[in-house]
């Protein structure tokens, strides 16, 4: 450790904001860079005015603050967002909720948009290329290794445990892995390995997806997080950019070239995973509607897959200052109540009742409405009299009085989209309401 690094890791002994973890030379030296430019379009409506990474979940957060808390509680600070489409909801965002980290520390979250600053002034033309369209930014910040994240998973990692493993078997490259059963690896990428973990063989959603040594019915496939050497990554983006028809991508360019030629490695997520319930790593991709339903629910369970309770990894998040949740009227026709649900801050229930539902902040529902198994996203108002079920409805709606949804299938369609398991999404547009486009 030279003296800078000494005199960081002493000045690090102070009170973390995030909890007891501090700063060791690996994070210190790691620069994080989150690729949070696309839009998601498997998830339909709720992209049509924000990338996927700035869709709100979990009543109070949006996806993105998932990959950044793990970031902050890795105790990897220096942080770059790369964004694309549709993103100043997301920009506003990180610019409201992510301003708490240190320069004086060379503590940052800095936002990367796409500038088209090549000589070839195209946008980011795959994950590969957002990387290499910003090498002179990152060599900047002079870092030992780089961590690429994707923006728009649902997970709790320590990338620290991620680094180590990196570093202790001199990898060029390591690949952060989910084991899936076999049946349903061919939605992945798969990773082969050996014995000691090195990867041999990559393939891009196979047929016969390879089992792992000993396993025979799991596979290994790559949760999009990579950890590389800082100057081998700037050296094989470089390459990549010149080489003819390449796509460059990670998952497609840079991972089947490395594989053969250098020492590639898999981590298994099982080792550096957070909160596991019931000893089961939880990662979700929340990109389509079905799923981004379920997951949201799931929250609202006796004991949640996802724990968002604990104080030693918590998830941060812009804070809105609202007053609390509030209930009222208490006749025999007319009861605020919720039950078996989450109602988050500036939310008012008048003479309505809510089961099994996640309510985001802000969310007003008038006497005699009722919503069940649905997920109700901010500043919505629900009418007097609606009935909502297995319902997602996007931030702003005005539910006008009476509306009835999630009951008839063949009726909703004609009016809001629908899902294959019959989750109906309603959007202020599919309501012929006029309103503000950031979300």
């Amino acid at each position: 450790m030279d003296n800078n690094e000494r005199m960081h890791a002493n000045e690090s002994q102070a009170e973390c904001t995030t909890s007891t973890r501090f700063h060791n030379s690996v994070t210190y030296n790691t620069l994080a860079l989150i690729l949070a430019g696309g839009r998601g379009s498997r998830l339909h409506q709720l992209t049509d005015w924000r990338a996927k990474p700035a869709v709100p979940f979990g009543g109070k957060f949006r996806i993105i603050d998932f990959p950044l808390s793990n970031c902050v509680n890795s105790g990897v600070r220096r942080i770059g967002v790369v964004t694309q489409y549709k993103s100043q909801s997301l920009i506003r965002h990180i610019q409201h909720g992510w301003s708490f980290l240190d320069g004086r520390f060379k503590e940052f979250v800095e936002l990367l948009p796409a500038q088209q600053r090549t000589a070839e002034e195209t946008w980011y033309q795959g994950t590969a290329d957002a990387v290499f369209q910003n090498v002179d930014i990152l060599q900047r910040h002079d870092a030992k290794y780089v961590l690429i994240l994707g923006g728009d998973h649902i997970y709790k990692m320590d990338y620290s445990k991620l680094l180590d493993e990196h570093i202790e078997k001199a990898a060029d490259m390591t690949v952060a892995c989910l084991e899936v059963p076999v049946e349903e690896a061919s939605s992945f990428g798969v990773m082969g390995v050996n014995d000691a973990w090195q990867v041999t063989s990559f393939a891009e959603k196979p047929d016969n997806p390879v089992p792992i040594p000993g396993q025979p019915e799991k596979a290994l496939v790559s949760m999009g997080i990579y950890v590389f050497n800082a100057a081998f990554l700037y050296d094989q983006l470089v390459r990549d950019h010149n080489a003819d028809h390449s796509s460059h991508d990670f998952g497609k360019d840079i991972i089947p070239y490395l594989v053969p030629r250098y020492r590639v490695f898999a981590h298994r997520f099982l080792n550096s995973c957070v909160n596991m319930a019931s000893g089961i790593p939880y990662w979700r991709d929340v990109g389509t509607v079905d799923a981004y339903w379920e997951a949201n629910l799931d929250l609202i369970s006796v004991t949640p897959q996802l724990n968002l309770y604990d104080e030693d990894w918590p998830i941060w998040t812009h804070q809105e200052q609202l007053p609390p949740a509030k209930f009222v009227f208490d006749d025999e026709d007319r009861r605020g109540q919720a039950l078996d649900s989450s109602v988050s801050g500036g939310c008012i229930i008048s003479g309505a009742t809510v089961r099994r539902s996640l309510l985001f902040s802000n969310v007003k529902v008038r006497s005699y409405s009722t919503v069940e198994d649905s997920v109700i996203l901010p500043n919505v108002e629900i009418g007097r009299h609606a009935r909502l079920r297995r319902v997602v409805v996007e931030k702003q709606c005005v539910i006008p009085e009476g509306l009835v949804a999630g009951y008839d299938v063949k009726a909703d369609r004609k009016r809001f989209y629908v899902t294959e398991k019959g989750i109906t999404l309603i959007t202020p547009e599919m309501l012929g309401q006029q309103i503000h486009k950031v979300r």
